[in-house]
């Protein structure tokens, strides 16, 4: 099977697609090489703007995954206008002209932001979803988007992700595990912002087998699912995280606790995901760190800008636009 990964050199894509090739995958990536290219270096990687590429470019595929776009919410803020284009008018064009060509399945990588702000209730995927942020609000219309292509002919799935966290050779220290990781190794303490709060955890080796179960899904299955390694609430997550890196650093770690309001408070059901996809999550917190720790001779400053998406944007484009 032919698959074109949209946005594939970024943190996912670069955990992903050498899963991939070890199935036999033949894989083309668009790519803006925004954080830099961490592929392996037999993977053709085109540098174009999606809006600009025509049904040709398209041509040959049978699955299209979109990876791509503003991932997270400093940087939806930062610009909202690219925001919203980037998460919803852009995969929505790639769609339209994916189904145009004849393309099989678009997998579109959705975020469990979408949900806002729930009170100690589990969401499913038939829950509303009632972001009024601009990140949650633009994968909500990118899924309407992409979903609304779907026929008889044309499979379209959206993976509501939880916080992705763990280890990929295109790193990133701005995702909560990874980041209470950072500040146990530079600072030997972790600061908690609001314990009480809920996040849907996903160990980056989950959400792989979450993409490698869509892909290999029937082509008769279409629609959005939740995808998660568990849920926890920020204290849970500190805690684990405390408790980890005690035992690999051998040194007591700091836990400083806050109670600073969140506008993102949620956990998720992944009952669909594993009744239709097939996808069962194998990995836990302590997973993570464990993972995370095991590359550490691979980072380097932890520090670097470019381990942080909002750094690399600001460095990219400059002030936010005013108005």
């Amino acid at each position: 099977m032919k698959i074109l990964v949209v946005g594939g050199a970024g943190y996912v894509g670069s955990a992903l697609i050498p899963a991939l090739l070890e199935r036999g995958y033949e894989v083309d990536v668009i790519d803006l090489k925004w954080f830099g290219v961490h592929l392996p270096g037999d993977v053709p990687v085109v540098d174009k703007d999606i809006l600009s590429c025509t049904a040709e470019d398209l041509e040959g595929y049978e699955q299209v995954i979109f990876l791509a776009g503003l991932s997270n919410d400093p940087m939806a803020e930062f610009d909202p206008a690219m925001n919203f284009q980037a998460n919803a008018a852009v995969p929505s064009y790639l769609a339209y002209r994916a189904k145009e060509v004849g393309v099989r399945r678009m997998i579109y990588a959705s975020s469990c932001s979408v949900y806002g702000y729930t009170v100690n209730e589990l969401y499913d995927e038939e829950a509303p979803a009632i972001s009024s942020y601009p990140y949650g609000i633009s994968k909500l219309q990118g899924e309407r988007g992409v979903l609304q292509m779907q026929d008889e002919r044309f499979s379209a799935i959206a993976l509501r992700k939880g916080t992705i966290c763990g280890y990929s050779p295109r790193m990133r220290f701005d995702l909560i595990v990874n980041t209470m990781y950072r500040a146990c190794v530079t600072d030997g303490k972790i600061t908690v912002n609001n314990p009480s709060l809920w996040r849907p955890i996903l160990d980056l080796r989950d959400a792989v087998s979450a993409y490698l179960r869509a892909i290999q899904a029937d082509y008769s299955i279409s629609g959005v699912f939740n995808v998660a390694s568990d849920n926890y609430t920020v204290g849970q997550v500190g805690d684990k995280v405390k408790d980890e890196m005690e035992k690999l650093l051998g040194r007591r770690i700091e836990l400083e606790l806050k109670n600073i309001e969140d506008f993102r408070n949620y956990k998720v059901a992944i009952t669909k995901a594993k009744t239709v996809l097939g996808f069962e999550p194998s990995h836990d917190i302590s997973d993570i760190v464990d993972d995370l720790h095991a590359h550490r001779d691979l980072y380097g400053d932890l520090e670097a800008d470019d381990y942080y998406n909002i750094r690399v944007f600001r460095r990219l484009h400059g002030s936010p636009p005013q108005g």
